[in-house]
């Protein structure tokens, strides 16, 4: 089956038949939504079982990375169509000094796919970026990522940040990243942890009243 192919070809990191795969799929009229959550979603979270159980190692990832972020080009842009109205808007970044998004991408490609309009800051996003982002774009949510335990410290004093700004009561804070737990979200003053990209999902929902 031809979905069954592109998420195998998603979590071995063949972007380029990834990529033809999914142009089949949409030409035979599969739905997006159906080729992002039936393939692509557990075709990438496949090779982070694979990392984690140390069969992959990180270019192997980053490579399904790549792979998934070629497919999510195509598709983008039709579920921006196929979500219909928007749940909420989320500001999403990975804190200043932390580099790795490779989680953070397909947190907001779920986020999108489920009905949230996402401003995606990037990587190594200084708080003042937060701010001004909040603000212009009169987000519902901010999502803050980080993936080391050295970055993840930054997250209580982006949150006191928006606090001194005037934001906080305004604004859901999210939490994610490979060293957050619950306890560490609750301790810097988050409204909710994401485990991972689906839990972030049903989260932001919930903070959004809708789930």
């Amino acid at each position: 089956m031809a979905l069954e192919n592109l998420k195998k070809l998603v979590t071995e990191g063949e972007p380029d038949g990834a990529v033809e795969e999914v142009q089949k799929a949409m030409n035979d009229g599969v739905d997006v939504l159906t080729i992002l959550n039936d393939a692509m979603v557990p075709g990438i979270n496949r090779a982070g079982e694979l990392w984690k159980e140390d069969v992959y190692f990180l270019p192997d990832v980053i490579m399904s990375a790549e792979a998934f972020k070629d497919c999510m080009s195509i598709i983008e842009p039709k579920l921006k169509t196929a979500g219909g109205e928007k749940i909420g808007k989320v500001v999403i970044g990975c804190v200043e000094g932390d580099m790795h998004d490779l989680g953070k991408g397909l947190v907001v490609a779920m986020l999108r796919a489920n009905g949230f309009e996402v401003v995606d800051l990037g990587a190594d996003v200084p708080v003042s970026k937060f701010v001004d982002s909040i603000k212009a774009e009169n987000a519902d949510i901010v999502g803050m990522g980080a993936y080391m335990s050295t970055t993840m410290t930054l997250m209580k004093d982006f949150i006191e940040t928006f606090v001194k700004e005037g934001l906080r009561d305004k604004i859901k804070v999210m939490v994610g990243g490979v060293p957050i737990t619950q306890k560490y979200s609750e301790d810097v003053g988050a409204d909710a942890w994401g485990q991972d990209a689906l839990d972030t999902v049903e989260k932001a929902k919930k903070l959004m009243g809708v789930a």
